[in-house]
């Protein structure tokens, strides 16, 4: 029977995000579904060596964690989960919440799984593929792929639930459509119904990212006061079967959620905002706004929405060598000058090593290493932290950077040493396909109790 209305909650908006506000939004939101989106673009890829190492693995570390902490309540109240926490590997997640489910007291809790996003050997089969960033052939990226998953919509989320579930975990979905996903489920909505669709996935950007929308990012003491930040609440919407949408946040929770947050979290990562592309439809957001129904409490309105287009985007994890790093404080009088010196000496000795660098660079944090402006301009600090980080596919290359910086502590200049740190790690960078839609084959799996 289709639904009025209905409330979604957002339980995280990445891997490591807080647990216990996801814990006070179900306790106290009078939530009908929570949705729970944990995976950033580089993710994946991570997860999928983790897979490659273990088969069981794969999926987001704090899977576990969270689940066991968030489950038992929400069970307990009705509300229906959806994640994509399964990352790399979905079907192991659920194997590994309902190996835990009888401690957490949630035996009998039926489980859908979202597979097919994965779509590394469809990437292989077309190499002349056309990389969105720079036009280059995918062929370039193939011998060193770590992964590929193509963004799922909305409908594959719906599918999910319309086998019962009362939990639905997926690998790459896009972010909105975990929110979607929901409201299709519950209201039966086309996917001819742009308004409806555009609303939506508006509803769902403003809410996948947690504290975001609640004054998470937003603080700024003296400038934009943020009321109990340290116990900032997560968002919720209010959906109705025609559309509507209201957000607010959960229940005596601090923070706020106002027309000033939803405008800052409605340009988040939102390139284009009159055409914001989604697995779902093409979201026009140019002209929304926003309306203060009471404190905490928005209404959302001018959203549009076109149809989706014929591809999936997929996105193409890959091994791009190594970075190498190394930082050391320098304090006290003449510090700038000091850090500059060491800088001129770590260079010189790695030039003598013959070691060379596609890409190095070196900041004075504090002075600029976010804005990149001259240091020479800046007010002489009494205290200056150096940082050289350089990338190279030679992994003894990319140590000897921290070697160097490291070394300054007693061969450099005076005055070094405050919190030394280096190291050298293997990069795992991303770059993205279209595809058309009937090169995926999503399903959808009853994981049952054993």
């Amino acid at each position: 029977m289709a639904r009025d209305k209905i409330r979604i909650g957002c339980g995280a908006g990445f891997a490591d995000d807080r647990i216990p506000p996801g814990v006070e939004i179900v306790e106290r939101g009078e939530l009908d579904y929570l949705a729970m989106e944990c995976l950033a673009e580089r993710t994946i890829a991570r997860e999928t060596l983790d897979r490659a190492k273990d088969p069981a693995k794969g999926y987001t570390p704090v899977l576990l964690e969270r689940m066991e902490a968030i489950m038992p309540p929400a069970l307990r109240r009705g509300v229906k989960i959806v994640t994509n926490m399964g990352a790399a590997n979905p079907m192991g997640a659920a194997r590994a919440v309902r190996k835990h489910a009888a401690e957490w007291d949630c035996p009998d809790y039926t489980c859908a799984v979202v597979r097919g996003d994965e779509v590394t050997d469809v990437m292989r089969a077309h190499p002349e593929l056309p990389l969105m960033e720079d036009g280059a052939r995918l062929e370039s990226l193939l011998p060193k792929m770590a992964s590929a998953n193509a963004y799922l919509g909305a409908d594959v989320v719906a599918k999910g639930f319309a086998t019962g579930a009362e939990l639905v975990v997926t690998g790459r979905v896009a972010d909105p459509a975990l929110f979607l996903g929901p409201m299709l489920h519950a209201f039966g909505w086309s996917y001819d119904d742009y308004p409806k669709l555009a609303n939506g996935t508006l509803a769902g950007h403003l809410l996948e990212c947690s504290g975001q929308l609640t004054g998470g990012c937003f603080a700024d003491p003296g400038r934009k006061e943020v009321e109990d930040l340290a116990g900032l609440g997560y968002p919720l919407a209010d959906v109705w079967a025609d559309g509507r949408v209201e957000v607010s946040k959960t229940p005596g929770s601090g923070g706020r959620l106002d027309v000033a947050t939803c405008t800052e979290q409605l340009l988040y990562e939102m390139h284009d905002p009159s055409a914001y592309i989604t697995p779902d439809c093409v979201l026009d957001a140019s002209g929304v706004t926003f309306r203060t129904l009471g404190h905490d409490r928005v209404g959302l309105d001018g959203a549009r929405g076109k149809p989706r287009t014929a591809t999936y985007k997929v996105v193409v994890g890959y091994f791009d060598g190594y970075m190498g790093s190394g930082e050391m404080g320098f304090a006290g009088i003449n510090a700038l000058a000091r850090a500059k010196l060491g800088i001129e000496v770590v260079k010189e000795r790695l030039r003598r090593r013959g070691l060379s660098y596609e890409e190095m660079r070196v900041d004075l944090i504090g002075m600029n290493s976010l804005h990149a402006n001259d240091a020479s301009l800046c007010p002489e600090p009494y205290e200056v932290r150096l940082r050289i980080a350089a990338r190279t596919p030679d992994k003894k290359a990319a140590e000897a950077v921290g070697a160097e910086v490291r070394s300054l502590h007693m061969q450099g200049p005076t005055g070094a040493g405050g919190g030394i740190n280096f190291g050298a790690r293997q990069i795992l960078a991303v770059k993205s396909v279209l595809i058309p839609r009937e090169w995926v084959k999503p399903e959808i799996v009853m994981e049952q109790a054993a």
